[in-house]
């Protein structure tokens, strides 16, 4: 058979030609090229997100433990990696996917007392107190013990013998079987297994957890043991947390970050202004919580802390799976002046103020979701959810019981209201621990309700409409601009910032609604600012005369837990320029990226069970993903 050849005269001269004998100067004469054919070589940014859960508690938590956990680090790395595994509650539990990677984050005070209650250890069981728990436990009163170990541990009557206190065999044993298992189920390129713990300031019921992420391998975290509130040893101020941070990089010469979250839990006082534990901020607070607090976790299964609708009464969307009634034990019922020191937006707002009277803005983070499950189980799906704690895990009776109930303050939150939410998505070069972390410490992430989404938010000066009618945005993205978390260059004469936004629907989940970005931004007065842009969206909607895009509808059936993917886009690409900039204000954008409305958690069980869920929990949403913002300043 004959073959029409079309090669050039030179590259058919080429094919006779032993092509070992050709060098790299002979075929640049024979092919030359301005770039290579293949747009993928020489490709050095990040193709694809990572998923994780950046906060899990095992039983070595102290709560966890009290609450019926009874899976160690080593089940939550199997389940997370896509093992089928048996729950506390005895029921076979298994990711739809496995996840991309892993931070077992259990609380540092009094790590792994539980498990070793329960083996009946000789040390605990020859205290008269912990051999009245452990028989207790024997005899089917677990949890009656529970409620007594968590009260003396919460009100500082906890016995000190029994305490594991940094520097006791019992506390370091906990640890290196923590690091141990990070070790085992590293796998990199595969599946990432951070080695972490959560340091968990709750002075008076107010949140202000930190999870602590090493990007170190054991042979570093093992020179260290985790920092703690209780006293002697420990703090409940986050600046000594950073003190105990920059010790161990200049002990070790290894790298770690702390991610803050729950900050709607702290009441009124994760994002301070003017003061914080009776100390005025000053430049060196700001320089050090910007340096060591590189993510914000805004979503996670208490409840979601981007934006609230009382702080941000213009946001259509800012009344999303929101916890606004009390602090974390429901002992001071919220205000509405403590709001403003909670959510994410009101301090990216509040970090431009402060970056002007201080030098440094201290709220310069990016965004993570993540789960705080107390069960080893980062199962976040809305039909796959088990739950915050062992007694929230699936059953017909967990729509009807309550998580927080202070009778003296009448602050009440009830499970139905504990969310299926959230995943940190992380663009990294490739599955390893230094590849995620550095990300993470470039910001390079967004937060994720459940959904696994890829987002894409890059900004720049010189973006045009070509640039979002290409498969392969993220080369212009990379090319002309900065990604999600960087910092805008100094903004050109007469140049409005363009941004570079892309989302794909999860595989398996729901088409998209809209792509918004959420600007923030300085006036000459010092009042800060805030609106949200539909920037993209789905079907033939257009904007009515008051500026809003019209509700893509919802095609929920509540009564079977299903929905279609008949409305909505399963991509959303498209270049926006800021209509309104103004060189001299300081301003952030960030993306924000809405699913369809699809069933809730509550519509899944009320199917799976048969039953009726209180009429006032809400049986469908509209997940949603929140990328880190890109920063302008003007130039000094």
């Amino acid at each position: 058979m004959a073959v029409a050849c079309s090669l050039p005269a030179a590259a058919q001269e080429a094919v006779h030609t032993d092509l070992g004998d050709i060098d790299a100067a002979k075929a640049g004469k024979l092919f030359p090229v301005k770039r290579p054919y293949s747009p993928y070589a020489g490709r050095n940014f990040p193709t694809k997100p990572l998923f994780g859960d950046t906060h899990l508690h095992t039983s070595f938590s102290m709560d966890a433990g009290a609450f019926g956990a009874r899976l160690g680090p080593k089940d939550a790395y199997r389940f997370a990696r896509g093992e089928e595994v048996t729950s506390s509650t005895g029921q076979p539990a298994k990711l739809s996917r496995p996840l991309d990677f892993l931070v077992v984050a259990d609380h540092s005070d009094n790590m792994g007392f539980f498990p070793d209650l329960f083996a009946g250890k000789p040390a605990l069981l020859a205290d008269p107190t912990g051999r009245k728990w452990y028989d207790m436990m024997q005899s089917g009163k677990g949890a009656d013990a529970a409620i007594e170990i968590i009260v003396a541990f919460s009100h500082g009557t906890f016995p000190k013998d029994l305490m594991y206190f940094p520097g006791t065999d019992a506390y370091r044993g906990a640890w290196q079987e923590t690091i141990g298992a990070a070790e085992e189920y590293n796998d990199p390129g595969r599946f990432t297994a951070f080695i972490g713990y959560e340091w968990t300031s709750n002075t008076g019921g107010n949140n202000l957890h930190r999870n602590v992420i090493f990007r170190d391998n054991g042979d570093k975290a093992s020179q260290v043991e985790p920092f703690t509130v209780y006293p002697p040893m420990g703090s409940d101020n986050p600046v000594d947390l950073w003190k105990w941070m920059e010790a161990y990089e200049n002990k070790t010469g290894g790298n770690v970050l702390a991610i803050a979250h729950n900050g709607n839990l702290s009441n009124g006082t994760m994002f301070p202004i003017v003061d914080a534990f009776g100390k005025k901020l000053d430049s060196q607070y700001a320089e050090t919580r910007l340096k060591w607090e590189r993510l914000y976790e805004a979503t996670q299964t208490k409840g979601t802390s981007e934006a609230h609708p009382f702080l941000s009464p213009n946001d259509e969307f800012a009344n999303f799976e929101i916890w606004d009634k009390g602090n974390l034990d429901g002992s001071v019922k919220k205000a509405n002046d403590m709001l403003e020191f909670e959510y994410a937006r009101s301090a990216l707002k509040n970090g431009l103020k402060l970056e002007k009277q201080l030098g440094a803005n201290p709220y310069k983070f990016g965004l993570v979701g993540s789960s705080d499950a107390h069960n080893s189980l980062s199962a976040l799906e809305e039909d796959n959810f088990f739950g915050k704690t062992v007694p929230q895990e699936p059953s017909p009776e967990r729509t009807k019981a309550a998580f927080v109930d202070n009778k003296q303050t009448g602050v009440k939150i009830m499970d139905w209201e504990v969310s299926a939410s959230g995943y940190a998505a992380v663009w990294a070069m490739e599955n390893t621990r230094e590849s995620i972390w550095d990300a993470m410490e470039r910001r390079e992430t967004y937060a994720s309700t459940g959904p696994r989404m890829a987002v894409r938010l890059f900004g720049g000066w010189e973006f045009t409409a070509d640039d979002a009618n290409t498969r392969n945005p993220a080369i212009a993205g990379y090319t002309k601009g900065v990604p999600m978390g960087g910092d805008l260059a100094a903004a050109p004469e007469g140049k409005a910032p363009t941004f570079l936004v892309a989302a794909l629907k999860d595989p398996i989940g729901a088409n998209l609604d809209r792509y918004q970005i959420v600007k923030g931004w300085l006036d000459a007065a010092g009042e800060v600012h805030e609106k949200v842009y539909d920037v993209a969206w789905s079907d033939d909607r257009k904007p009515g005369a008051d500026g809003k895009l019209p509700a893509v509808g919802s095609t929920v059936d509540v009564a079977n837990a299903t929905w279609k993917n008949t409305i909505g886009a399963p991509e959303l690409v498209a270049v926006w320029t800021d209509p309104e900039f103004d060189a001299a204000q300081s301003a952030f954008y960030y993306g924000r990226v809405l699913e369809i409305p699809t069933p809730r958690w509550t519509a899944h069980d009320a199917k799976y069970y048969g039953i009726e869920v209180p009429p006032e929990a809400p049986m469908e949403l509209q997940e949603r993903a929140y990328t880190s913002p890109i920063w302008y300043t003007p130039a000094q």
